[in-house]
């Protein structure tokens, strides 16, 4: 799907059609239904084929290398781990495509709240302790906020988070902005699409301790695991990786508080922290 969202990026920018497209790379103007399916990523070109298209899109060398490697991972299974900033951004462009498709996605967040449910103070904070680059914050910020179409669009995938305890007590930004968040949260929580359980310190042990994760369901595409580490990225798709972590979600969800009770220990946090202020 990566592949295809960059293929057809690429073919769109130049005002080339389908058609035109299957002309040029020596094929009937029929066949543009194949370029079609590459572009939706529901098959995958040959190398001679993705040259044949690089060729005939006059593609520069770094995009016509990006394309090529694109091509090569998508005829790959198991695991994308990605390490260069050329591949970070390939994995990037991945999870947004499986955030466009996404029906639901499950997040087992420990220690932090899922970007789609923070605050823009809390991302702008994350980004100043994290030394992004000042002129990078306004517009990464904006692209982290833009990425909440998830829940908010017309058919919007169905979030499910299972959030330690931890994630809601870690004061970031100063108290004012984290009481926002609380804030934030327990009203995101009340669309009928997302729902929020925290597992409590009090659980003991829970798979939650052995790190993040999220997986992405979807009727047009196979689901994925998506890791997060400091200097890259893993993506898991080979099918005995989604069931382990599906089943990973199942136990510790199997330790969490209920709607109603995970919202009660938002607001008394909240409270907590206002009181400690005064």
């Amino acid at each position: 799907m990566t592949f295809g969202d960059a293929l057809k990026e690429a073919r769109e920018s130049r005002g080339i059609s389908l058609r035109k497209l299957a002309v040029l790379i020596g094929r009937k103007e029929s066949d543009s239904g194949l370029i079609s399916r590459w572009e939706t990523g529901e098959r995958t070109p040959k190398p001679d084929d993705v040259a044949s298209v690089i060729e005939a899109l006059g593609l520069g060398d770094d995009a016509a290398a990006e394309l090529m490697a694109l091509a090569t991972n998508a005829g790959q299974s198991g695991r994308w781990h990605a390490v260069t900033i050329a591949e970070r951004r390939q994995q990037m462009n991945a999870l947004l495509a499986a955030e466009r498709t996404a029906t639901t996605v499950t997040h087992l967040a420990p220690l932090l709240i899922p970007g789609v449910l923070q605050t823009s103070a809390v991302i702008r904070a994350m980004m100043l302790e994290g030394e992004v680059p000042v002129d990078e914050i306004d517009e990464r910020v904006a692209i982290r906020i833009g990425r909440r179409d998830l829940i908010t669009r017309r058919s919007p995938a169905k979030l499910d988070v299972l959030l330690g305890e931890a994630a809601i007590r870690q004061v970031i930004g100063g108290r004012d902005v984290w009481a926002e968040q609380l804030t934030y949260l327990a009203e995101m929580v009340e669309l009928p699409n997302v729902e929020v359980r925290i597992i409590p310190f009090g659980a003991g042990w829970t798979p939650a301790l052995a790190g993040p994760f999220i997986l992405f369901d979807s009727d047009q595409a196979p689901s994925i695991i998506s890791l997060e580490l400091h200097r890259g990225g893993l993506m898991l798709y080979a099918d005995e990786d989604v069931a382990v972590h599906r089943q990973k979600a199942e136990a510790a969800r199997s330790k969490a508080m209920g709607e109603k009770e995970s919202l009660d220990l938002i607001a008394k946090v909240k409270s907590e922290l206002l009181g400690a202020k005064k």
